[in-house]
């Protein structure tokens, strides 16, 4: 008999990823499913960039390439980030990942030791626990407050610092909030971090996916001393709707790209190396295909808002970025709704799927059991239907 290692046992499966995982099965048993649970745009990827990368697969751009990614495409990440964020590095201080995820993934596994401490503010995406544990760090949870839009303030940041503190995760705009961190505020906790020499990991992959006036800045961009203590992710697939593509990267210091290159080469080796050429036209193109998706999205997420506030028990706040919303539907625990009985959010998207057809992920693997996340990365028809059965629910 073959066993698993003890270390693997304890680790969870992505709670958003079940919650679709569970949608899908019970669509394929012909049940009529409303799924706002993924984090995946209903749109193609534009066309201009499937034929960059048809036109490199026909040219029999199939073999391995460079496992930090191939230099065009490199050169592409260097080109955005001086365009868009002001942010100055060389090729040999980017590297292609699959995917963002795999580059958090990566640059967990390089950077933190046995024991080492990384401040993650809560709500959180739910892949982090996971991926610092796996690399033998202890997170640390900062809770932010609705009220001051899920932005963590610098007083909650410094009470959770010890001698262990190693680094600070951002998400900024953020899942599952919407919440986005705006100059002033990433300057304040970039003091913090430069005072106690913690270092930052900015994830900022729903980076051009924001509303209502609202800009992208990276805590990188506080100061030249803030950049090289800062390691900035991103990717491709919340922009261009590219997630089945699995291309990420990270910008950061040559010795952390060189660890995070060797780490790679063994184990994934290179992204897949025609769908690099793909990433390219993306990045370098006029981004108008970037802002239709945002102006559709802007539609969905005010009539999310405007929907959820109005059922009676549900309070959601208005996000500002990314495409969830993260209503709180607490008021709703302690109740037996058809027959089933809802003390937390597992409870409550458990009955609403089972009783309604919609699936939703449960605020708790976010830290933040009293909310659901729910996507409007769909279409307006599934959304308006989603929605009146959750109102239905939870009459």
């Amino acid at each position: 008999m073959v066993h698993v290692a003890e270390r693997t046992t304890w680790i969870e499966p992505s709670a958003s990823s079940v919650a679709t995982q569970r949608a899908r099965e019970l669509r394929a048993e012909g049940h009529d499913i409303i799924a706002l649970t993924q984090g995946q745009p209903d749109f193609d990827t534009p066309e201009f960039i499937k034929e960059a990368a048809a036109k490199a697969l026909q040219k029999g751009e199939t073999k391995y390439s460079a496992a930090s990614g191939i230099p065009d495409l490199k050169q592409a990440i260097v080109r955005k980030l001086e365009r868009d964020n002001g942010l100055s590095y060389t090729d040999k201080q980017v590297v292609v990942s699959t995917g963002a995820k795999h580059t958090l993934y990566n640059l967990f596994q390089v950077l933190l030791g046995e024991g080492d401490e990384v401040i993650v503010p809560a709500p959180f995406w739910v892949s982090y626990p996971e991926q610092i544990q796996c690399a033998g760090g202890k997170m640390v949870v900062a809770e932010t407050k609705e009220e001051d839009g899920f932005v963590l303030q610098p007083d909650a940041f410094r009470e959770k610092i010890s001698p262990r503190t190693r680094f600070l995760v951002l998400n900024s705009p953020g899942n599952p909030t919407g919440g986005v961190y705006d100059q002033n505020d990433l300057a304040a906790l970039a003091e913090i971090c430069l005072e106690h020499s913690i270092g930052t990991i900015s994830d900022e992959i729903y980076e051009m996916l924001l509303y209502e006036g609202r800009t992208h800045f990276s805590i990188a961009q506080v100061s030249p001393e803030m950049k090289q203590q800062t390691i900035v992710v991103n990717g491709l697939s919340k922009a261009y709707a590219m997630t089945g593509w699995r291309l990420g990267y990270m910008a950061g210091n040559e010795e952390v790209a060189a660890a995070v290159s060797r780490l790679q080469s063994q184990s994934t080796s290179n992204p897949t190396t025609f769908l690099q050429y793909g990433a390219i036209a993306a990045l370098d193109c006029d981004q108008e295909c970037v802002a239709a998706m945002v102006k559709e999205f802007d539609k969905r997420r005010k009539y999310m808002v405007e929907r959820l506030n109005a059922i009676s028990g549900v309070n959601c706040s208005t996000p500002y970025g990314a495409f969830y919303v993260f209503p709180n539907v607490s008021s709703h625990y302690g109740k037996t709704i058809g027959g089933a009985r809802i003390s937390d959010s597992f409870d409550l998207t458990s009955a609403l799927l089972e009783q309604e057809m919609v699936a939703a992920v449960p605020g708790k693997p976010f830290n933040s059991d009293a909310n659901i996340r729910l996507s409007y990365a769909t279409s307006m028809e599934v959304i308006e239907e989603g929605l009146n059965r959750i109102e239905r629910f939870l009459a």
